[in-house]
């Protein structure tokens, strides 16, 4: 059986913690930020961990990443 390949797309998008966790950008920060709140765009700015229901399928696709 060949290895499997990472899909790198998703290897742009998502970064394994220390821990195993994956990591993910917050989405809503791209246009029409004028009518968001200055806090809301701040809290945009930070990352925040894939919901555990999307987790195996993530993991699957981003193999290789550390």
């Amino acid at each position: 059986m060949p290895k499997m390949k990472t899909n790198r797309s998703a290897a742009k998008r998502f970064t394994k913690t220390g821990s195993g966790k994956i990591k993910r950008n917050q989405a809503y920060k791209r246009h029409i930020l004028e009518s968001k709140s200055p806090g809301r765009k701040r809290h945009l700015r930070k990352g925040t961990l894939v919901s555990p229901g999307d987790v195996k399928r993530i993991k699957s696709i981003i193999v290789y990443v550390k």
